[in-house]
């Protein structure tokens, strides 16, 4: 396996060539199209598969933060997801249009600090430390000392926020844990070639529908249905110069999308506006290209992933250990056997876990294949009765 192909989300990029709509049954229905149609990349909103929204105030030394949560479901024990860095809850939503359908549950998806509409004084601090205790102060603020029953689940970054959260004993109620394709060795070893990932991305997109449209072909959501409502937690509208430093990556970020332009029509406009400019101030330059770039591409992720590389460490060293030593029921989702690291692969051999692979999936399991994962996760419910099936859903064990 490649450096490259390690390091999509602290992970790797998609081993396999990108299969979008392979969300399972339904959402690959929705992705067969007759020849000649496009597809869709217009975004859809939360509403569609949440049922509520809210901001929940926490308070705090340095005063008070805004974490937005989304919520569906009246009965019965809370999953309570987090989401994976530079990803918001909204990446959750076809897992719990899934879930809801199979089992008596609450669903409560957080955006984590600095992500998605959340909003923190300290923007900055990404520590284990700081998230896990977030998530346990959401819990608190949302049900005071009484909090019912609830199994954190989380995606990469947010699974090992999960189990910091579990280990320092920051959710009274705790039922489960559930991580989802973070093993700490791969993630390790994908911290080396992480900024080079990032370097390659597009910094910037012409509107949301380019935004879901990149994210879908470049492979890191191969679920169409899911890519049109998540990454609208992803990106944000351009805001106004911040620093000379972040005009210019802004237009680097331009420069190099248009390069690659199939028609190469961009290119040689970019090359020709370049011509007018010779002579002018490099200050009265870059401006003029940044404006240019606020017009033709208005948007750009929500998050700096590569100003957080102080936390990485923090976030994953360790992960195996903490997550085998949580007195709770677990459940490990894997993209790929390959994942499990030493300490790992002797836990599920002696039964520690319960751990099941989701083969033809990119790293973003929960959103390439959402149903597939409510089965995983509705069948650990019931089978620990923690839960009750509904919709008539049958349960499917796993034979690892």
């Amino acid at each position: 396996m490649s450096a490259l192909e390690k390091s999509m989300h602290l992970g790797r990029l998609p081993s396999r060539p990108p299969l979008p709509g392979s969300g399972g049954s339904q959402s690959g229905a929705k992705m067969r199209m007759g020849p000649g149609r496009k597809r869709d990349f217009s975004p859809v909103p939360w509403s569609q598969y949440f049922e509520s929204m809210e901001d929940v105030e926490v308070e705090n030394e340095t005063g008070k933060d805004t974490f937005r949560v989304y919520k569906s479901g009246s009965e019965g024990p809370v999953l309570l997801l987090l989401h994976g860095g530079g990803h918001s809850a909204l990446s959750w939503a076809v897992f719990t249009a899934a879930i809801i359908s199979r089992v008596q549950c609450r669903i409560v998806a957080l955006d984590l600090r600095s992500h998605g509409e959340t909003k923190v004084k300290n923007s900055e601090d990404l520590s284990a430390e700081t998230m896990a205790k977030d998530v346990g102060n959401v819990v608190e603020a949302m049900y005071g000392d009484l909090p019912p029953p609830i199994m954190l689940i989380g995606h990469s970054m947010g699974g090992a926020i999960a189990v910091h959260t579990a280990s320092s004993n920051l959710v009274p109620s705790l039922l489960g844990l559930c991580m989802i394709d973070v093993v700490e060795g791969t993630a390790m070893d994908a911290l080396n070639s992480m900024q080079n990932f990032l370097r390659g991305r597009p910094k910037t997109f012409k509107s949301l529908e380019n935004a879901i449209e990149w994210s879908v072909k470049s492979g890191q959501i191969r679920n169409l249905e899911s890519a049109r409502v998540s990454m609208v937690g992803q990106v944000k509208q351009c805001e106004g110069i911040a620093s000379p430093e972040g005009s210019k990556s802004i237009v680097e970020g331009i420069i190099e999308e248009e390069e690659e332009d199939e028609e190469g029509s961009e290119s040689i406009s970019k090359r020709k506006k370049e011509d007018d400019m010779e002579g002018l101030p490099s200050e009265t330059q870059n401006l003029l290209l940044f404006l240019q770039t606020k017009k033709d591409h208005p948007y750009t992720w929500r998050i700096e992933l590569a100003k957080t590389e102080k936390y990485w460490d923090g976030w994953f060293r360790g992960l195996s250990n903490l997550f085998l030593s949580c007195p709770i029921p677990k459940l490990l989702l894997l993209a790929g056997v390959d994942r499990l690291d030493k300490d790992l692969t002797i836990g599920q051999m002696q039964g520690k876990f319960q751990m099941q692979v989701l083969p033809q999936c990119g790293h973003a399991v929960h959103e390439d294949a959402p149903d597939k994962v409510a089965e995983a996760v509705a069948t650990f419910l019931i089978r620990h009765r923690f839960a009750e099936p509904i919709g008539g859903f049958q349960c499917v064990f796993p034979g690892c």
